[in-house]
């Protein structure tokens, strides 16, 4: 396989650019994604967190309450410990599983939000990696358009991400998301077409 990351910050259009890949013929694991799926009902690793945090973390259909597990775990460093440590292996073994199965022809894009906050050695890791740029302004308004954010969370998030320069310093193709899907489609496929000829 040959291995790509691709990360973008907080309303970049990183996820049109998966789907475009998918499209393509790329086999996109998406970790955030997988992190909702090992923790659905019925699945062990929900079981494994009720049994570490108890049942007053399930909504009335059977759910894990996300909102109500958030509130403790960011309260609490040692609770946020004990999650991690149920669901992270399982998410491994999630991705482990998917790059297995994929065509050995493939190209395996691991969709990593906070790739540049991993520091260049969790970049070089990967055969290429792909950043989906848009200036902060762009991506405020969208966050606002879209998401309904107000522009003081938008800008905080924003300034929690790691910044564009450090971003753009781990590219090796850089998807620049400013323009109609159309441009954005041409420039996923002339990246698709670089990584694999």
């Amino acid at each position: 396989h040959r291995r790509v990351g691709l990360t973008g910050g907080v309303a970049s259009g990183k996820r049109p650019v998966s789907a475009i890949l998918r499209e393509l013929g790329a086999v996109v694991i998406d970790a955030d994604a997988l992190a909702r799926e090992v923790v659905e009902p019925g699945t062990p690793g929900l079981e494994a967190v009720v049994a570490e945090f108890g049942p007053e973390l399930l909504t009335a259909d059977g759910n894990l309450d996300r909102p109500a597990m958030g509130r403790l775990v960011f309260a609490d460093e040692a609770a946020r410990k004990r999650l991690e440590a149920i669901v992270h292996p399982l998410v491994y073994n999630g991705i482990v599983e998917l790059e297995d199965s994929a065509p050995d022809e493939a190209v395996v894009v691991h969709d990593i939000p906070l790739l540049a906050e991993g520091g260049p050695d969790r970049a070089a890791g990967f055969d290429a990696v792909i950043v989906v740029d848009a200036p902060a302004e762009l991506r405020i308004e969208r966050l606002l358009r879209d998401r309904g954010w107000t522009r003081e969370d938008a800008e905080a998030r924003i300034a929690a991400q790691a910044a564009r320069e450090d971003r753009l310093a781990i590219a090796t193709y850089v998807i620049g998301n400013t323009g109609t899907l159309d441009d954005l489609r041409k420039r996923v496929v002339e990246v698709y077409d670089a990584i694999t000829t």
